[in-house]
């Protein structure tokens, strides 16, 4: 390939072929980009189509996988110690505008390291942000230099960051268990856990606005005349819904003067509870305390034969087929009869 312009700064080469647009760093196609805006304006699309805690996974994991990449590289030129080549690859980096990066300590053996960075990109970058720590790019992508020039698993530990006011950032790396795979892994459970728990906190919230709904729906009391008071019984009964319909009904009872309690039990699940009869006898119980007394209408041919096959004895209750009937019941005992015109 024909370059048009060439230079080497520190023996490294930078070429330009201004005809086909190109630009070459050590004789590989590279780009150019402004750091406070273009890259700026990369790091925060990235921010903002994933938000911020997966950005940082993203930013992380493309940081160490490209590091791997270069570790690799320089591992396999055997003719460069780990220590010579840790140095190298700095140079190379600051040389294409990186930043000042300086491997204060490795220890090949241990397969442990400390870097210094200082007024590199992604520093930049986050100053530009207006973020108050640094990021997760450059400190992963120097855990996959290491890991590919110890070919060991390494990870990382940010001991302070240049953005919060020190001189320059300070990482430790050494071997590890943690993968770049088991964050993205972690991530997504922990995005899964969250959404659960969001999901679980609409249901409860829905959940107890439909029981203030059927609360305030079910069984409601229903005046007919002074002293006739017609509750229908509605749907399944357990304990909890069985100790609310015995509570709202006596303490209701008074304000209706209520000589007569008319349970319909036409809407009454047929498939009957043991709650069922209970709640059936502790209201005529206890309504008679008050000296309210307890009709029962409602009851069809299908739902006498289940009430029989479930031992609930009515034989104390007056009872009806329909709540005409018991009205017209109710009637005849306070002494009135319901006249046609």
């Amino acid at each position: 390939m024909r370059v048009n312009h060439e230079i080497n700064i520190n023996n490294l080469q930078f070429g330009w072929n201004t005809k086909e647009g190109r630009f070459l760093f050590e004789g590989e196609d590279s780009v150019l980009f402004w750091i406070s805006t273009a890259m700026k304006e990369f790091f925060d699309t990235i921010e903002e189509v994933s938000g911020k805690e997966p950005a940082n996974v993203v930013l992380e994991t493309t940081g160490f996988r490209q590091g791997l990449v270069v570790g690799e590289y320089f591992q396999n030129i055997k003719q460069v110690s780990t220590e010579e080549a840790a140095n190298l690859i700095t140079q190379t980096y600051g040389s294409a505008g990186w930043g000042s990066a300086v491997v204060v300590d490795v220890n090949v053996k241990e397969q442990t390291a400390i870097v210094h960075l200082k007024d590199d990109w992604e520093y930049k970058i986050n100053i530009a942000q207006g973020k108050q720590t640094g990021g997760t790019f450059l400190p992963a992508h120097y855990a996959g230099i290491f890991s590919g020039l110890f070919a060991e698993n390494i990870w990382y530990s940010v001991k302070q960051y240049q953005i919060e006011g020190h001189e320059h950032t300070i990482v430790e790396y050494f071997p590890s268990s943690i993968t770049v795979k088991e964050n993205i892994h972690a991530l997504i459970r922990s995005r899964e856990a969250k959404e659960i728990a969001r999901l679980e906190e609409l249901v409860e919230s829905k959940t107890d606005e439909l029981q203030t709904l059927v609360k305030t729906l079910s069984s409601p009391m229903i005046p007919v005349i002074e002293g006739i008071v017609v509750v229908p019984l509605l749907g399944k009964y357990d304990e909890e819904r069985m100790e609310e319909l015995i509570e709202k009904t006596l303490n209701n009872l008074p304000a209706y003067k209520a000589k007569y309690l008319i349970l319909d039990l036409t809407g009454l699940d047929r498939n009957l509870t043991p709650h069922t009869s209970t709640l059936i006898d502790k209201l005529a119980a206890a309504t008679s305390l008050i000296g309210t007394k307890t009709i029962l209408v409602g009851i069809s041919g299908e739902l006498s034969i289940i009430m029989a096959q479930k031992n609930i004895d009515l034989s104390r209750l007056d009872c009806f087929q329909t709540l005409e009937h018991g009205i017209y019941y109710a009637f005849g005992k306070k002494g009135l009869k319901i006249v046609e015109e």
